[in-house]
């Protein structure tokens, strides 16, 4: 998703029309993955948990992609909010 979301930011010039078009293709490829992942996951987690797992994932792909592919600065207060992040991932999965 972060490709289909924000990969089209390196070509402004391009027509929306044609970047809406290429960002859903590349965002059904996913779609037919995660489907899957998150019906074989639901055995094992909870929604709650599932929707954790993707949204650490996509963080953290997109940081990378944000500093490599958009060449943008990783800050630190970036940092300290994905470490709030991983407290929030303590709470999520910690068996009370």
């Amino acid at each position: 998703m972060t490709a289909a979301w924000y990969g089209h930011l390196k070509f402004r010039n391009s027509p929306l029309v044609k970047v809406i078009l290429i960002s859903w293709a590349i965002a059904f490829v996913e779609y037919c993955f995660q489907v899957p992942a998150n019906r074989i996951g639901s055995y094992q987690f909870s929604a709650a948990q599932l929707k954790t797992i993707q949204e650490v994932i996509t963080l953290i792909v997109f940081s990378v992609f944000s500093v490599l592919y958009l060449k943008e600065e990783f800050r630190w207060n970036y940092l300290v909010g994905f470490l709030m992040i991983i407290g929030a991932v303590f709470f999520i999965f910690k068996k009370w």
